[in-house]
């Protein structure tokens, strides 16, 4: 009997160790990850770097509240706001703990209540963020959302221009729906959003928890567009698999995030800081950006080549390392024939199959994951016959 809420549909693995792009079970079978813990591990497991940054901190102390002046924290955060152009930092425990922050940033900023998000958008699980997820299943069994949030149609402009006005205090969303879908904002929707919010005086919120930290080939993707967010908010890769969350905001916001104005007893941990740091010190450089997109489009082309005309493919997307592979084909069985295949991969949305490998995959492990892929794909269509 477990002790654990049965939260979780656990997969049949369990972890005995991992390394680089792989994890090894307890069986002793080694299985290539191409989730990277969900895109968290976007360095892999156990990068030298980081593993060697926490365990000089874990030397030091792992825990001494945020009253103290702590340097590594103002270092991580730096990094953080100059990679995103932008001036401070907040740190929390997680992604849904940095949407909440973002969400109370906004209101206090313009005294306004009402925020708009997107269908299909996920911002976390909380009770603010789940309000603000546009997806009913997040919300199903736990009574009334909050009422200040409402949801719109992705990439339709003409909904939003009907629905913003000067009672918005914000527009949250992701530039690539991920749980949603692996589904990519438009240029000319989230450039009218970004001038629709500064028309009626609301703030853009960019939720980058899964898209940042290098994942689309930038720091962030909201990088890939002509656009200056008010507040981004990141976690998943930023501490490379420590707990970490962040938001980043303008100047303009910084008096109204004052003393006592908001808070975290655990957020900007110095173990999750130094993770971060060593993090952000190798994603951040440009030839590992550049590296990105190289190999990104050498996966892309290796999918479209091995399965991309295969009649149970629909369509392949991607931005960076975020690839989303509709399919006609059942989801939980699809993946776990690719994991008795020895492949971990995701789901998104209804029928979406969700690859986020570590920002370090090899074009070797890229060929190996494909060839997977395409001999489960093909043995469904055996089944079939």
């Amino acid at each position: 009997m477990s002790h654990l809420f049965p939260t979780y549909a656990r997969w049949e693995v369990e972890p005995e160790k991992a390394e680089g792009c792989f994890i090894i079970g307890k069986d002793g079978k080694q299985y290539l990850d191409f989730t990277s813990g969900i895109g968290v591990c976007n360095l892999g497991h156990r990068p030298e770097a980081v593993q060697k940054a926490i365990s000089s901190q874990l030397n030091r102390f792992w825990h001494v509240s945020n009253l103290f002046i702590q340097g590594e924290q103002e270092k991580a955060a730096e990094l953080l706001a100059n990679a995103a152009k932008m001036d401070f930092v907040f740190f929390a425990n997680s992604g849904a703990e940095a949407n909440e922050g973002a969400i109370k940033l906004a209101r206090k900023t313009t005294g306004r209540k009402k925020i708009i998000t997107f269908t299909n958008s996920f911002h976390g699980r909380t009770f603010a963020t789940m309000s603000a997820t546009g997806q009913d299943k997040i919300k199903t069994g736990f009574g009334p959302m909050l009422e200040t949030f409402i949801y719109l149609p992705f990439n339709d402009l003409d909904a939003l221009k009907k629905a913003i006005d000067h009672e918005t205090a914000a527009v949250m969303l992701e530039i690539i729906q991920g749980e949603g879908g692996i589904y990519v904002g438009k240029p000319e929707f989230l450039e009218g959003i970004q001038q629709l919010c500064k028309q009626f005086g609301a703030l853009l919120i960019i939720d980058e928890i899964q898209t940042g930290i290098g994942r689309t080939g930038a720091p962030f993707a909201f990088q890939h567009f002509n656009l200056s967010p008010d507040i981004v908010t990141s976690a998943k890769g930023l501490g490379n698999g420590l707990p970490i969350g962040a938001v980043i905001g303008t100047k303009q916001l910084e008096k109204v995030f004052g003393p006592g104005s908001h808070g975290s007893t655990f957020g900007g941990n110095p173990l999750s800081i130094a993770a971060a740091i060593a993090t952000m010190e190798t994603v951040f450089q440009e030839g590992f950006l550049e590296n990105v997109e190289t190999v990104s489009h050498y996966l892309i082309e290796k999918l479209n080549n091995t399965i991309g005309a295969l009649p149970e493919i629909i369509e392949i997307r991607n931005v960076g390392l975020m690839i989303g592979i509709e399919t006609t084909i059942e989801l939980p069985l699809l993946l776990k024939k690719l994991r008795e295949g020895g492949l971990l991969a995701l789901p998104a949305g209804n029928n979406v199959l969700r690859l986020l490998p570590p920002l370090t995959v090899s074009e070797a492990e890229i060929d190996q994951a494909a060839e997977i892929i395409q001999s489960v794909v093909k043995s469904f269509s055996k089944t079939a016959v």
